[in-house]
């Protein structure tokens, strides 16, 4: 079977999944939001200071909150079939525009946390695999547990004082220096300092998760018939374990941080806060302050799709790894 049609054969099958699980999600969402206490009315009055009564009806009269909850529920389906996620209550500005000043933030930093869980965890596991039961093993699980055990913000909070404050190799906050216009790579020499920690934080969990995964899959795979017909043949050890052992030992590894990204995008609630990162996590805390839910919904909406289109491409990594492993 060609990757083409493999490929094409998983962009169909989750086409036909994705749009009724979109459409729950965006019931399910709705409504429950419905269920918290007060709205943006309440919100922008407790602000002020003061509003009458006149004031707040007229704001909900704005927004659509006077109507029934199955006809609020209708108009929001109605604009996101068009490609319409409204606009913000708060702020008066389209929700398409608020998300997509965030959102690039948001993917550059999980990306980049998602590369360094999987770069160090599958070097960590490696080398434990390798290692088992000696001293590098002991060591690299201590450390490993530590990060398990350790929740993100707290090691963001402490490479903060370490790396910030103490050291000052790193700023503590920020997506850029306020003030400059670098151009080219400028901007990379830039903003890289501000990644560093915050994709730290958000990986640190997951470096733990990823190390152990491959240290149990690379011990498994290492006692296969193939793996001693490989050494048999007189192949180095740095080729049966690279070419013949990692590569089928990272399936797991691949799915695992597949359905991880929802993780990845909670996580981000914290980090972006803690860092002071302009992403959709700080967006998605500021709608929920705000009783913004057309943001919420549709940041919500957004996280979504990019879960469903990560499982995608996480189908298609199996069959390029395994060409045995067929696509869904």
């Amino acid at each position: 079977m060609s990757v083409a049609y493999r490929t094409g054969k998983a962009l169909r099958r989750t086409v036909v999944q994705a749009v009724p699980t979109i459409f729950g999600i965006i019931v399910l969402c709705f409504l429950l939001l419905q269920l918290m206490p007060g709205d943006v009315a309440d919100v922008l009055a407790a602000e002020s200071g003061s509003a009458t009564k006149e004031t707040l009806a007229a704001i909900r009269g704005r927004a659509g909150l006077d109507d029934p909850i199955l006809t609020q529920l209708g108009r929001y389906l109605w604009h996101v079939a068009q490609f319409d996620l409204g606009s913000s209550t708060r702020f008066g500005t389209p929700v398409s525009h608020l998300i997509l000043e965030r959102l690039p933030n948001t993917l550059v930093l999980m990306l980049t946390a998602l590369g360094l869980a999987l770069g160090l965890g599958i070097a960590a596991g490696s080398v434990m695999a390798i290692y088992a039961g000696r001293w590098p093993d002991r060591v690299l699980q201590v450390v490993v547990l530590f990060f398990y055990s350790t929740p993100g913000f707290w090691v963001g909070l402490m490479a903060i004082v370490l790396f910030s404050v103490q050291l000052g190799w790193l700023p503590s906050g920020g997506s850029m220096t306020i003030g400059t216009t670098p151009t080219g790579l400028g901007v990379l020499r830039d903003r890289v300092p501000y990644l560093v920690l915050p994709a730290f934080a958000m990986a640190s969990f997951f470096i733990a998760v990823y190390a152990r995964l491959t240290r149990a899959a690379l011990l498994e795979v290492l006692r296969q018939d193939y793996i001693r017909t490989a050494v048999a043949k007189g192949l180095s050890p740095f080729v049966v374990q690279t070419r013949h052992a990692l590569r089928n030992a990272l399936i797991p590894v691949t799915t695992v941080a597949g359905m991880h990204l929802g993780n990845l995008l909670g996580g981000a609630v914290v980090v972006e806060t803690v860092f002071s990162w302009p992403g959709m996590g700080r967006l998605a805390l500021e709608a929920v302050t705000g009783r913004d839910f057309n943001v919420l919904l549709g940041v919500l909406l957004l996280s979504s799709m990019l879960v469903i289109v990560t499982n995608v491409a996480v189908d298609l990594l199996h069959a390029w790894i395994d060409p045995r492993t067929e696509a869904p």
